[in-house]
C-alpha cells in the first residue's frame, strides 16, 4: 500500500499542532503561570520545552519519516534483526486508544457546552445554577452518548476521505479559525476592568509566589507541562512524520510546532486571567471546574458574555477536535498496517470500538459512580488519565530516544541523518553528548516524578 503525502508543509504544521494543541492548553497551563510563579515559571518551561520537548519530538518525526510506517510498524522497519523493539508499537497504539475513550466524551462535553451556550441555556443563572448543569450532564448517560457519538462520527468521517483530501483540508481552516478566535478573545479581554491586576498575575514574575510552591514543585511542574503539551510518547508526531517529504529539516519543524502549542497556551491565560480577575474575583482554578463551572459563570456577568461564549466553547471544541482527528487518524494507520483493511472498512470498525470503548468514562459519572479509583470524587476518567498520561506517554517516550540514540536500536547515525536532510535548522554536531547521554536521564528521572508526584 503506497503511503500517503501532506499537501503541504502548513498542514504538516498545523496537524502536528493541531495534534499537541488540546484543552490542556487551555484549562492547565495558565493556571499553573499564575500558581507558580508568573514568568519565571514560563522560563522554566521554555527551557523545558527546547531541552527536551523539542529534542524528543525531532526523534518522533524522523522514526516516522524514516519508516514511513505508522507507530504499529514503524520499528520492524528500522529495527535490527532478532529484536524487540516493536513490542511498544503496540503500547503506542494502545495509549491512543486509551487516551481517545476518555478524550472524545469531554469533547463531547464541549460540544453539548457549545450547543447551550448558543441556545442561551446559561441565560439567568447563578453561579449554583451553572454548576448544576454540570453535574446534570455527567449524571446523564444519555446526553453524553448522544454527543460522544457525534464527535466520534465526525472524527472518523473526516478520517476516512483520506490524510491530504479531507484531514489535511479541514485541519487547515479549522486551526486558522481557532487561532483567529484566540486572538478576538485575548484583545477583547484587554478592554475588562480586571485586565491590568489579571495580567500582572499572569506574567510579573513572582519569587514570593514560587517559594510558597517549592522551587522543586515549580521545575518539575514546568517539566511536565513542556513534555505533556506536546503529546508525546504514542506516535502522535511519527505519524505525521510518515507522511512527510525529506524537503525539510525536522529539528527546526519541531520548534515551530512547539512555537504554535506554546502560543495557544500562553494566548489562553490571556483570556482567562482577565475574565477571572474582572468577574470571578481572581478565583481562576484549572481543569473541568474552570472551563465548565468558573466560565459560564464569567459570561453569564459579562456584556455580551453569550456570544464571547459561544466563541470561547466554539474554540474549545475546534481545539479538542483538532486532538481527536489527529489520533484517529493515528490509530487508523496501526490498524490499516497490521491488518491491510481499506481506509473505510477501517474507519468503520474503529468507530464502533471507540463509542463501545468510551462508555466506561460516561458511565463513571453516573450507573458506575460507585468504583473511585483513586478515593472519593475520582471516576473511571482519573484513571485512564493517569496511565496515559504518567505511565504510557513517558515511557514511551523514553522508548523512542533511546531507540534513537541507542546502538542497540536504530542509532544516533541512522537518526541524525534522517533528522537532518532538508533544509531548515539542523540538530548540531555539539548536541550529540547531550542527547546521546544527558537527555535519555532526564527522561527517566521524568518518568519517576511522573509516577511519584501523583501519589503524593
Amino acid at each position: 500500500m503506497e503511503r500517503e503525502r501532506l499537501g503541504s508543509r502548513l498542514g504538516f504544521i498545523l496537524l502536528s499542532a493541531g495534534c499537541a494543541i488540546g484543552i490542556g492548553n487551555v484549562w492547565k497551563f495558565p493556571y499553573m503561570v499564575g500558581q507558580y510563579g508568573g514568568g519565571i515559571f514560563v522560563l522554566i518551561y521554555l527551557i523545558f520545552l527546547i531541552i527536551m520537548g523539542v529534542p524528543v519530538m525531532t526523534m518522533e518525526f524522523a522514526l516516522g519519516r524514516a519508516s514511513r510506517k505508522s507507530p504499529a510498524r514503524l520499528y520492524q522497519a528500522l529495527q535490527k534483526k532478532g529484536q524487540k523493539w516493536h513490542i511498544h508499537g503496540y503500547a503506542a497504539l494502545g495509549g491512543n486508544v486509551l487516551l481517545m475513550m476518555f478524550y472524545t466524551v469531554v469533547s463531547g462535553w464541549l460540544l453539548q457546552y457549545f450547543t447551550k451556550m448558543v441556545s442561551g441555556g446559561f441565560n439567568g443563572l447563578d453561579a449554583s445554577g451553572v454548576n448544576a448543569v454540570f453535574a446534570e450532564m455527567q449524571s446523564n448517560p444519555g446526553m453524553q452518548i448522544l454527543f460522544t457519538s457525534i464527535i466520534i462520527v465526525v472524527g472518523f468521517l473526516v478520517c476516512a476521505f483520506g490524510v491530504k483530501k479531507s484531514l489535511e483540508k479541514i485541519t487547515k481552516v479549522m486551526m486558522l479559525v481557532l487561532l483567529l478566535i484566540m486572538v478576538v478573545l485575548a484583545v477583547q479581554g484587554f478592554f475588562l476592568a480586571g485586565a491590568g491586576e489579571g495580567l500582572a498575575f499572569y506574567l510579573i514574575p513572582n519569587f514570593e509566589r514560587m517559594n510558597e510552591i517549592g522551587i522543586f514543585n515549580v521545575i518539575t511542574g514546568a517539566m511536565s507541562q513542556a513534555f505533556f503539551t506536546l503529546s508525546l510518547g504514542i506516535g502522535s508526531m511519527a505519524i505525521f512524520g510518515s507522511y512527510l517529504d525529506k524537503d525539510r529539516a525536522l529539528f527546526g519543524e519541531s520548534i515551530t510546532i512547539a512555537s504554535l502549542d506554546t502560543f495557544v497556551a500562553f494566548v489562553s491565560g490571556l483570556i482567562i486571567f482577565p475574565a477571572c480577575f474582572t468577574y470571578n474575583n481572581g478565583e481562576v482554578g484549572s481543569g473541568p471546574p474552570l472551563i465548565f463551572q468558573t466560565f459560564p459563570n464569567v459570561f453569564n456577568n459579562m456584556a455580551g458574555g453569550q456570544v464571547w461564549g459561544s466563541f470561547f466553547f466554539l474554540f474549545l471544541t475546534f481545539a479538542a477536535l483538532s486532538t481527536v482527528f489527529a489520533v484517529f487518524e493515528n490509530i487508523i494507520a496501526c490498524v490499516q498496517d497490521l491488518t491491510n483493511w481499506s481506509r473505510v472498512r477501517t474507519c468503520i470498525v474503529c468507530g464502533i470500538a471507540m463509542f463501545a470503548l468510551s462508555l466506561p468514562c460516561i458511565f463513571g459519572y453516573n450507573i458506575w459512580s460507585g468504583f473511585q479509583p483513586f478515593g472519593a470524587g475520582t471516576a473511571v476518567l482519573d484513571l485512564e488519565d493517569f496511565i496515559v498520561s504518567n505511565i504510557i506517554l513517558p515511557i514511551g517516550a523514553f522508548t523512542f530516544v533511546m531507540f534513537c540514540v541507542s546502538k542497540f536500536g536504530w542509532g544516533w547515525d541512522n537518526f541524525i541523518e534522517e533528522a537532518n536532510t532538508g533544509k531548515g535548522i539542523k540538530i548540531k554536531k555539539w548536541m550529540k553528548v547531550y542527547m546521546k547521554y544527558v537527555l535519555p536521564v532526564i527522561m527517566f528521572a521524568f518518568i519517576i516524578i511522573s509516577i511519584v508526584t501523583f501519589f503524593l
